[in-house]
């Protein structure tokens, strides 16, 4: 596909500039990756025209009940779709990648600009997602400054991460330069060997810089990151003391880690099996590129490896996170198709719980342990290092960009406030630093920086087809079912407004001391009154035996009574589903067994809050007046059509009749 006319590349000029009268705002909106690690999502705005800056995703947390990935919310860039004339990627992670092919079902983005191997992956989860006809892909280098929309120009700066062809940005637009830092740290010795491009940094600071979003992730750590290749000393110690098998999890686009780990089994005698679909495409697309080199017989089919003594293999495999599904969770479980573990086997966590799944990875090792496995995990054996600064990484940036104004991100609250605290060591007013929100607009102009009327943001939830998603009522009702279990009502009623027979309740994963004969009654109270009180609210007659009712209302009415009984009189709060069964005007009426003194609250309830009709419907009139003389005083007047008093609750709860009277 060929280049959108209005997006252009070339290599570094840097000879951008424009007039600093009567210049717009420009404006900066994080969609996602604060006050939170992942889904990192950032728009620029300036003019009638936006550009992205990467659009990933997040795993969700305790409590996302089938919820496979979690999304920002979208609905600003759904809106203003037209304006969107192109997106930039800093580097392959999904945290920064994993969300556009989802994006692209449902606004457009005409080209999209970044590196090799982030364009690589990109392109696999298109044709995965079926939308590879939807953009264009344009593959970029090093100091390489591409053109998006009229009033966009962008420097790639090669940093250092954990993964190959990661990069910093420097935005040139019309009231001034943006470095956008991306994921960095400061490897003075990389695996690949592509040191970090301080020299382009320090020609933007000494150009100057308006303003700073940089990488807080360790911002709460001391000192200077670690190199990557300081664990390959420890990595090697453990793969030479095992005596068999070797299983070894990471991150599979941690590039230059499984390198090292390849590396190690060719120079220990060891033929890798991969497991993971993540794995098995990221090795490939970086093989594929030339990022990874090592020969083909390396690497045998799982199916085949077995047949191999355990002391000549090595197993690389997802599930460094305690993933439900990943293939090592699977094993640890003994549920995987193709690998049971021994008790002969060592075990390699080469990698750290990303915060919020830390209770699955512990998880996962407990497991292994105890099936005998020898494992080896944590921070005291050095085999694992972190991709992103500590504070002295964010300090030099800090010192080579020299940003007027500063704003921290990509990363929790905690995170973005020591971040700030870095920025003012550094010589960064205190006035000049904006510790934002997600959905927060930073606008910024030669002189000033703050904030503006936010944007909607939020959360989409996806289920495991990556293609539902899931909404907050979804969500309720999932947790809802998980922690106290599920209550089905069938409630029997005819068309005008009779209880034929007695409903028929079911209870799923409910804990309670109540026995079924009282639930059953309970639930014919709640049907009762709802006949009595809400009937001619949710109903109407169309002809001498024909009604037309809300059934959905109907509904709505008995789950909302019953779920407020059982909160009260249990303290459990379950799912309440209930469904209507029809039945024709004039069927014989069901009378339910109410004891009396059930019956007397019945009418105490009834005449709170329907007075005037209890007094001249029910058939002991001398009981109504008494009743209504002690219940409080109400209003005579009837509510409104929407508006209905609620006296278990003691307040007015609004609501909509699908059917007016």
């Amino acid at each position: 596909m060929q280049s959108s006319t209005n997006s252009t590349i070339n290599r570094s000029s840097n000879n951008s500039s424009g007039s600093k009268t009567n210049i717009p705002t420009l404006r900066v909106i994080p969609l996602g990756g604060l006050h939170e690690i992942g889904k990192n999502t950032c728009v620029f705005e300036y003019g009638d025209e936006l550009m992205l800056v990467d659009a990933g995703l997040a795993f969700p947390s305790d409590g996302m009940h089938g919820v496979n990935v979690v999304m920002p919310d979208t609905t600003f860039l759904k809106e203003n779709q037209r304006r969107i004339k192109g997106m930039i990627v800093t580097h392959g992670h999904e945290d920064h990648i994993g969300g556009i092919s989802h994006h692209l079902k449902h606004f457009n983005i005409p080209i999209i600009y970044g590196p090799r191997l982030a364009m690589s992956m990109l392109r696999g989860k298109m044709e995965e997602a079926g939308v590879s006809d939807r953009t264009t892909i344009q593959t970029v280098n090093p100091r390489d400054v591409v053109k998006v929309g009229q009033h966009f120009s962008v420097e790639f700066i090669r940093n250092t991460h954990s993964i190959c062809d990661s990069f910093s940005l420097a935005v040139t637009t019309p009231v001034g330069t943006i470095i956008f830092t991306g994921d960095f740290k400061f490897d003075h010795m990389p695996v690949d060997g592509e040191q970090f491009d301080i020299e382009r940094m320090v020609h933007y600071g000494e150009k100057g810089v308006l303003c700073m979003f940089s990488d807080s992730t360790n911002a709460e750590v001391p000192g200077f990151c670690p190199s990557e290749k300081t664990i390959y000393p420890s990595l090697e110690k453990h793969i030479a003391e095992a005596k068999e098998r070797v299983i070894l999890t990471t991150f599979a686009s941690s590039v230059h880690r499984v390198t090292m780990i390849l590396d190690l089994a060719m120079k220990h005698g060891r033929k890798v099996g991969l497991l993971g679909r993540s794995m098995i495409n990221v090795i490939a697309k970086a093989r594929d590129i030339g990022y990874m080199k090592c020969p083909d017989d390396l690497f045998v089919p799982i199916k085949q490896i077995r047949d191999l003594p355990d002391r000549e293999t090595l197993l690389l495999m997802t599930g460094s996170q305690g993933e439900p599904l990943a293939a090592l969770s699977r094993i640890s479980r003994g549920d995987h198709q193709h690998v049971r573990l021994k008790t002969t086997d060592t075990v390699i966590f080469s990698a750290s719980p990303i915060p919020g799944n830390t209770i699955g990875v512990v998880n996962t090792i407990d497991r292994l342990m105890k099936m005998g496995a020898k494992v080896v995990y944590g921070k005291g054996e050095n085999i694992h290092v972190s991709g992103h600064g500590f504070q002295e990484d964010q300090k030099l940036m800090l010192a080579l960009a020299k940003p007027k104004f500063f704003v921290p991100v990509h990363g929790e609250h905690r995170m973005l406030v020591c971040h700030s605290r870095s920025a003012q060591v550094m010589g960064v007013p205190k006035d000049n630093i904006l510790i934002i929100e997600n959905g927060d607009v930073v606008e910024l102009t030669p002189d000033s920086i703050q904030k503006g009327d936010p944007v909607k943001a939020g959360v989409e939830l996806l289920d495991n087809s990556r293609n539902g998603i899931v909404d907050a009522r979804v969500l309720k009702e999932r947790q809802q079912l998980a922690g106290d279990g599920v209550v089905t009502v069938l409630a029997p009623i005819s068309t005008d407004g009779k209880m034929v027979a007695p409903p028929r309740v079911n209870l799923r994963g409910v804990v309670t001391t109540a026995e079924p004969r009282k639930m059953s009654m309970w639930t014919e109270r709640e049907i009762s009154w709802v006949l009595e009180n809400r009937w001619k609210q949710l109903s109407r007659q169309t002809g001498p035996n024909n009604f037309e009712v809300d059934w959905i209302g109907v509904q709505r009415e008995i789950e909302n009574g019953l779920s407020r009984r059982m909160r009260r009189e249990l303290q459990v709060e379950p799912l309440i589903l209930c469904l209507v069964q029809p039945a024709p005007s004039g069927t014989r009426a069901y009378i339910p067994k109410i004891t009396e003194e059930q019956n007397h609250s019945h009418r105490n309830r009834n005449n709170h809050n329907f007075q005037n009709k209890s007094n001249n419907n029910h058939p002991n009139s001398s009981n109504n007046s008494q009743n209504t003389q002690k219940s409080p005083k109400v209003s005579q007047t009837p509510p409104a059509d929407n508006e209905t008093v609620d006296s278990f609750e003691g307040r007015t709860r609004r609501r909509r009749s699908a059917v007016t009277s």
